[in-house]
């Protein structure tokens, strides 16, 4: 019986067998040096596409940087007119003492504000009554009170956000609930 676990020599050097390259006349010498001058052609695109990619990352590097110095310039011109406002309005006031219309002043220049943070949706964020949510708030106290766990008592100071992102979490007190003898006379 004829083991089939052998292969068969002729049907192996078939698929064996190398197919004959091109210039098969040519010296291996020459194919050394076809291949050395493929392999420098490649180096060379290589190093082209690097220095490419590192003057297209410079360029985007820049290019941020003058967005980022425009974008700083528009939100300084927003607030310059209150600045101006600022000034006259004690300008005035070194000037004659009158303490209502400084006042009226400084009321104006707090809607300005008002209205350049509405402008560009920047809201308040709600806190005393509310319930504590650390992406918000800011617990600098926690304290037991007859209102229920984690209420907000006191602001300390106020938070801001812009669309879905905190700018800047409110300082809280928190509501820890009530104490063991409150809750045992209830």
């Amino acid at each position: 019986m004829p083991d089939e676990t052998k292969s068969n020599p002729a049907s192996e050097c078939a698929r064996v067998e190398p197919k004959p390259a091109p210039d098969a006349c040519a010296s291996p010498e020459s194919a050394v040096a076809a291949k050395e001058e493929e392999i420098r052609s490649l180096v060379d695109r290589l190093k082209r596409l690097q220095a490419e990619f590192e003057n297209y990352r410079k360029r985007i590097l820049r290019d941020l940087a003058a967005v980022e110095e425009r974008t700083s310039d528009r939100e300084i011109l927003a607030v310059l007119p209150l600045y101006d406002n600022l000034e006259r309005a004690f300008s005035v006031y070194a000037e004659d003492a009158n303490v209502e219309a400084f006042v009226a002043g400084v009321e104006r220049i707090f809607g300005q504000f008002a209205q350049i943070l509405d402008q560009r949706g920047v809201r308040r964020i709600p806190t005393v009554g509310e319930r504590f949510d650390p992406s918000l708030h800011e617990a600098l106290l926690s304290i037991h009170s007859p209102q229920e766990r984690n209420l907000i008592l006191e602001e300390f100071s106020p938070g801001y956000v812009r669309g879905e992102r905190t700018l800047q979490p409110s300082k809280v007190s928190v509501s820890q609930g009530p104490t063991q003898v409150e809750k045992e006379e209830r």
